[in-house]
């Protein structure tokens, strides 16, 4: 999500993607602790609190930056809505190290029920941070999962331009928010079995690598002992790519011509002076 407005240059972009994504995570994976080592909540709660967080950050970080929180959202905007390459990279890493720093604080926080729950740090929390395949139970393997990461990070991408354009039947640009909440909580509803709906790489890098460096020593596999990591990364991009070419080719040239193209358009900041 982005806005047409002037940012305060790329460090205050940066600032805002950083703060909007710790959001995000601090409600996401908080919810995920309290569910799997406090037994408080259910999978609902958890789909609802990760759309809630969305919410949240995007209405942290809208002004500034767009909100995009999420790389392959980056991604997307850039290949499609007119957003600055050069900028990519750096939304990339202030996205992931806010994902970061949040996954440490539900870790400190969480310490005493994660290390009584599963005194070993092991697969069975490990899904407090980061996802597996099948969440680490199902019988779904690592190619289950990446096509998973692709079908419903197209959703996301897909329904999030449908959102933002003015020539659609876009909500108010201060309630666009609250509609991409609900879109996350119905992935998670709907799509979350196979991977954990992880549908961005800075969610899922992030928190990995705080659990990896507080004491979780197979964070960067799964279940079956495979490398998994790059699957949360790899496959959302592509289907944030897909997500944004179906909307640009099969909606987008077919809505009413001479009107604003985007509620919240990508176009490049321009810094304040």
């Amino acid at each position: 999500m982005v806005r047409n407005l002037k940012a305060h240059g790329l460090a205050g972009e940066m600032a805002a993607e950083f703060v909007g994504t710790m959001i995000l995570i601090l409600f996401g994976c908080g919810v995920v602790a309290q569910v799997v080592a406090a037994g408080i909540g259910d999978h609902d709660s958890i789909a609802w609190a990760w759309g809630l967080g969305v919410t949240l950050g995007v209405y942290v970080a809208s002004r500034i930056s767009g909100a995009h929180l999420n790389p392959a959202v980056t991604v997307a905007l850039a290949v499609f809505k007119g957003f600055e390459w050069r900028k990519v990279a750096p939304y990339a890493l202030a996205q992931t190290a806010g994902a970061f720093l949040a996954a440490l604080l539900v870790r400190w926080n969480y310490t005493e029920v994660l290390n009584a729950k599963d005194p070993g740090l092991t697969i069975k929390t490990q899904g407090v941070f980061s996802t597996l395949p099948g969440n680490g139970t199902l019988p779904v393997g690592d190619w289950g999962a990446f096509r998973d990461q692709i079908i419903g990070t197209a959703i996301l991408v897909l329904v999030i331009f449908a959102i933002t354009d003015l020539r659609n039947t876009s909500p108010g640009a201060n309630l666009a928010p609250v509609v991409v909440g609900f879109l996350v909580v119905a992935i998670g509803m709907a799509w979350g079995t196979n991977a954990g709906y992880a549908i961005n790489p800075a969610r899922d890098f992030g928190p990995r690598l705080a659990s990896w460096l507080t004491g979780y020593d197979t964070a960067w596999s799964d279940q079956y002992g495979f490398p998994y990591w790059w699957i949360p990364i790899v496959a959302p991009v592509l289907g944030a790519v897909i997500g944004g070419a179906i909307y640009k080719f099969f909606i987008e040239r077919y809505l009413p011509a001479g009107e604003p193209l985007d509620a919240m358009p990508a176009k490049d900041f321009e810094p304040a002076n």
